[in-house]
């Protein structure tokens, strides 16, 4: 599964397209990692443990709307975004959306 940000992938052409896609994850702030991103929050530095959560989840969303494209029959999918939104403090959703098209080589 080809997967881009952009309208279009060098060398294919786009000759079906299948709709909106997406997946997405909710993921819950762990007690031992606050700890540990406060302790850095005082010294500076990045936050490898939120890092971390947010790359899981990052990769987890895309997954979940590959799956959903496959389901439709893509073989990629175009004009990919993410966004975030808090759920409820300590809890926050990140979405992955783009479009399922069919694509050939130019």
């Amino acid at each position: 599964m080809i997967v881009v940000t952009s309208e279009k992938i060098v060398g294919k052409r786009i000759v079906k397209t299948l709709g909106l896609v997406r997946g997405n994850t909710v993921r819950a702030r762990h007690v031992g990692k606050d700890i540990m991103a406060g302790l850095r929050n005082i010294v500076g530095g990045e936050i490898h443990e939120y890092a971390k959560l947010i790359a899981e989840s990052r990769e987890q969303s895309i997954d979940r709307m590959v799956a959903d494209a496959e389901s439709l029959g893509a073989n990629a999918i175009v004009a990919t975004r993410f966004t975030t939104s808090v759920i409820v403090g300590g809890a926050a959703e990140l979405l992955a959306v783009g479009t399922a098209v069919i694509v050939e080589d130019a």
